[in-house]
């Protein structure tokens, strides 16, 4: 079977052509090395949570916080902070239109994941927002998620149903009432009896509060799933 490949992929290796540095631009040695050890060395690799996501001594399980209250999701995986280089690489991604540093952060974070779910969903954007950015970055990190795990990645079940504000604008209480009844499942046409998998990921660049996760999970909760995992790029506190 040919194994085929994203032509936005296809453009990463167009651009690592003469093997670079995607942080320092120096020569590496391989088109797949996207960074050079030193800068590979910088990336924040400090000891979190598993439930939330924040930053912890040692690593952990539960922070205090999630003994107290638990997250409804079962493990949360990450690169890092929210601090160079992710923060910069983060938002040349996200507001640059540079999708392209979709697969070397999605291969880097799969690197991470022990078990992967055998489902990817990423955050849905209302079409609008989706149309004015041309591309949603969750799916993008989804699917090179999903191409470096061999897990499948759908983008096209969860929907957004309503055009709220953006959640960064916003603080915790005005979050969770921001995204009430914002997000439908959307059912399959073909097989509409289809269960979902057991296990299940949802992917998001950052996380912050983890209102909009929150929702979501008890969505898929609601419909069978009895695990669900969340894959972000970065943990920012709220407010940072």
């Amino acid at each position: 079977m040919v194994k085929m490949v994203s032509p936005l992929f296809q453009i990463t290796n167009f651009l690592h052509r003469h093997h670079r540095c995607m942080l320092c631009r120096l020569p590496v040695d391989t088109p797949d090395q996207h960074w050079c050890q030193p800068c590979l060395a910088r990336f924040p690799r400090t000891p979190y949570c598993h439930g939330c996501g924040t930053t912890t001594l040692t690593m952990t399980e539960y922070c205090g916080r999630c003994l107290t209250r638990p997250p409804p999701w079962q493990r949360c995986y990450r690169l890092g902070e929210y601090r160079f280089p992710l923060r910069q690489l983060v938002h040349k991604f996200k507001f640059g239109h540079q999708f392209w540093l979709a697969r070397p952060l999605g291969t880097l974070l799969a690197q991470a994941i022990p078990e992967p779910a055998p489902l990817l969903l990423p955050v849905p954007l209302h079409p609008w927002r989706q149309l004015t950015r041309s591309f949603n970055q969750s799916t993008l990190l989804a699917t090179a998620i999903a191409e470096a795990t061999g897990s499948r990645c759908q983008p096209d079940l969860l929907r957004r149903t309503r055009h709220n504000p953006a959640q960064h604008q916003l603080n915790k209480a005005q979050r969770q009432t921001n995204l009430r009844d914002a997000f439908r499942l959307r059912k399959p046409i073909v097989r509409p009896s289809s269960p979902l998998p057991s296990h299940v990921a949802l992917v998001d660049d950052v996380v912050t509060t983890g209102s909009t996760l929150s929702v979501l999970t008890r969505l898929l909760l609601a419909e069978g799933v009895e695990r669900v995992d969340i894959y972000c790029l970065c943990y920012t506190p709220a407010g940072k």
